[in-house]
């Protein structure tokens, strides 16, 4: 075994007893951290396994660390966008809530409770777009008669949005994230489909800037547990530069056919919608 010393650390050599392995451990004592690298082959040894189990619980150990970061730098988005967007379209929220007022009456909001972050309800809050319902039956044929002409236009500006900045406010829903469905709807989800609750609804997200209402359910949950598994900050900002880009040009506004999206019903087995 030679050693040699280098500045702000030592290193060990180590050539095996066949003369096929060397292993190069070097010990920092400036960042109290080891460091293997090998040339030619680990082996089975105890020491090799040690090593490699060392560096898979530092790369563990940082994940916490770094998920919590992330947490607070996304919950400082989301609180500074959304009180800037509320200051910034003050003007338009009181015009908004004055037509509908005029239009449908009271209540102007339209609340409903919506399943949150690990499936817990919050009530979300949006501007009314449709007239009560008189025959009792609330779908998607009954929706198109309910839409009103002011309703559309906040549907197609999301100007009927708005009001759900107060609900990324008080910390029920983020900026980006998958959209807040119904509450019968959990029990309809795939196990995978329900991961999209594995963080806060959004106002916007993946599936949004990627056809909105113009995809199938099966094709939203998709994008929505691809968001789950790759969220970062900078993907938030790209998401929401992007959808300012789509309320402009009124992408996705429908679903082909229908004024909003058809009842999921679940999806049947090969992936096919159930309804």
């Amino acid at each position: 075994m030679t050693v040699a010393q280098l500045p702000g650390e030592a290193v060990f050599t180590h050539v095996g007893a066949e003369g096929n392995e060397e292993h190069t451990i070097a010990a920092s004592r400036r960042w109290g951290s080891v460091r293997a690298s090998s040339r030619g082959h680990w082996g089975s040894g105890d020491d090799g396994m040690t090593l490699r189990r060392q560096r898979r619980d530092a790369v563990r150990s940082g994940r916490p660390a770094r998920r919590l970061v992330g947490r607070i730098a996304k919950r400082v988005t989301d609180i500074a966008g959304s009180a800037v967007v509320l200051t910034a379209t003050a003007p338009v929220l009181c015009v908004a809530a004055l037509l509908v007022l005029a239009t449908m009456g009271r209540p102007v909001l339209f609340r409903q409770r919506r399943p949150g972050l690990q499936g817990q309800p919050f009530e979300v809050i949006k501007f009314r777009t449709m007239r009560p319902s008189r025959s009792g039956a609330i779908g998607p044929a009954d929706d198109a008669v309910r839409l009103t002409p002011v309703g559309s236009l906040l549907r197609a500006t999301s100007i009927d949005e708005l009001p759900t900045l107060f609900n990324v406010l008080q910390g029920e829903m983020s900026l980006v994230g998958p959209r807040p469905l119904l509450m019968q709807y959990l029990d309809r989800y795939s196990p995978d489909q329900a991961r999209r609750h594995e963080v806060k609804p959004g106002i916007t997200g993946w599936a949004q800037i990627h056809g909105r209402n113009a995809l199938t359910w099966e094709q939203k949950f998709e994008l929505d547990v691809w968001y789950v598994d790759r969220w970062s900050l900078a993907l938030d900002l790209e998401i929401l530069a992007r959808t300012a880009w789509k309320v402009l040009k009124r992408e996705g506004i429908s679903h082909a056919g229908e004024a909003t999206m058809p009842e999921f019903m679940g999806t049947a087995p090969g992936g096919k919608h159930g309804g």
